[in-house]
């Protein structure tokens, strides 16, 4: 069961790679997610991650950016409320309002 689930991440983390490649070499200013309406990868939509799952997902969240402690701490944070992370190491956050939608007391965005 765990090597399933092994490959299975796998391959949807092989699946983000792809699509975000794939948005980055795109000219137009549509992402690649808004234009297949009806494609939903696992784990980005809202409640469809299991809370331990945060975890392998936030580190690819945060991996490419200098502030590596605070994005994992308010990632997992998030990823706890809403049971989901956007795709890719930055921005996407419309796949998943909650994770868009939650604010600091300044207004800010609280998920990285």
């Amino acid at each position: 069961m765990a090597f399933k689930l092994g490959i299975f991440m796998l391959c949807v983390a092989a699946l983000m790679l792809v699509l975000l490649e794939a948005n980055q070499a795109s000219t137009v200013e549509t992402p690649a997610l808004q234009q297949q309406e009806n494609y939903q990868p696992y784990g980005t939509t809202q409640g469809s991650l299991r809370p331990q799952e945060c975890g392998p997902r936030c580190t690819t969240r945060c991996s490419a950016t200098a502030y590596k402690k605070p994005c994992l701490f308010f990632c997992q944070k998030c990823c706890a409320k809403c049971l989901c992370v956007p795709p890719g190491t930055y921005g996407n956050k419309q796949v998943c309002p909650c994770y868009n939608n939650w604010k600091t007391k300044r207004g800010g965005p609280k998920c990285p």
